[in-house]
C-alpha cells in the first residue's frame, strides 16, 4: 500500500511538471528553426579555449529556473573549443541558441543549448561562388548531396538522408534544379515553384551556402519522414 501510494505521488509530480514546461518560453533554447526570410548563420567559437553550454530553465529536472545566466549554476559539462563551428538560432539576452555537431561525425547526433553571445564570432559565407564551387559529392552523417551542372545557369541538387529510429529508418530525399542567386541557392520541391513565394505547407524548402571549404545546407524539416533533415555542415568527398 505504501509503495503504491509513494508511486502515485511521483506520477502527479511527474504530470505537473511535464504540464509546466513550455517548449516556447523564450529562455528554452530547442534549436535553430527554419526562417523563410532569413538564411542560416554559422558562427565560430573565439576568444576562449573553451566555452561551456548553458542551461535553458527546464534542464536538470526543471530546476534550472533563472538560466540561461552567467552563473555556475547554468554551466553545463558540455563545452566547445575554439573555431568550434556552430548554427546560430535565436538570441536571448546576452546568449545564443545554437545547434552543434562534431566534424565528421558518424551519427546524426546534434548538441543544442545556449552559448554566450560574446564567444562567437559570425562566419560571412563566400559572397560570389562560381559553379564550381558548387559543384561536386558532398557527405554528412547519415546522407550526402550531389551537385552538378545543368542546362543555363542552374545547377542539379540530388541528395539522400537517412535516420535511424529505432527498429526503422526513415529516410528522405532531394531532387531539384535550381540557379544560384546573392550566394544563394534556395529551392522548393523540384525548383519549379519560386522560393520566394509564401509557403503552401507541406512543401520541401531547403538553402544553400558556402561556407569556406564546406556547404551549408538547411531545410525546413518538410523532406522526409518524421525526424529526418538535411541541416548540417557538408564536407567535399
Amino acid at each position: 500500500m505504501r509503495a503504491a501510494f509513494i508511486g502515485l505521488i511521483l506520477g502527479v509530480l511527474t504530470v505537473t511538471a511535464a504540464a509546466a514546461y513550455d517548449a516556447n518560453d523564450p529562455a528554452n533554447c530547442n534549436g535553430i528553426g527554419w526562417d523563410d526570410a532569413r538564411p542560416l548563420v554559422v558562427a565560430k567559437v573565439s576568444g576562449q579555449p573553451r566555452v561551456n553550454f548553458v542551461k535553458s530553465p527546464y534542464d536538470d529536472d526543471f530546476k534550472a529556473a533563472g538560466c540561461p545566466a552567467a552563473t555556475e549554476a547554468c554551466r553545463k559539462k558540455a563545452y566547445l573549443v575554439g573555431d568550434d563551428l556552430v548554427l546560430v538560432g535565436r538570441t536571448h539576452g546576452d546568449f545564443v541558441c545554437v545547434s552543434y555537431q562534431a566534424p565528421r561525425a558518424r551519427a546524426q547526433i546534434w548538441t543544442t543549448g545556449w552559448l554566450p553571445r560574446a564567444a562567437l564570432t559570425p562566419v560571412a559565407p563566400m559572397a560570389a561562388p562560381a559553379m564550381s564551387d558548387w559543384a561536386g559529392s558532398w557527405e554528412h552523417p547519415g546522407g550526402g548531396l550531389t551537385i552538378k551542372k545543368a542546362a543555363g545557369n542552374r545547377l542539379r541538387i540530388e541528395g539522400d538522408q537517412v535516420l535511424p529510429a529505432g527498429r526503422e529508418l526513415r529516410n528522405g530525399s532531394l531532387g531539384a534544379t535550381a540557379e544560384p542567386k546573392g550566394g544563394l541557392i534556395a529551392f522548393v520541391d523540384d525548383g519549379s515553384t519560386p522560393f520566394d513565394r509564401p509557403n503552401a505547407g507541406d512543401e520541401c524548402r531547403v538553402r544553400l551556402q558556402r561556407i569556406g571549404a564546406l556547404l551549408l545546407v538547411e531545410d525546413n524539416n518538410d523532406c522526409g519522414g518524421a525526424g529526418v533533415s538535411f541541416t548540417g555542415l557538408y564536407h567535399r568527398k
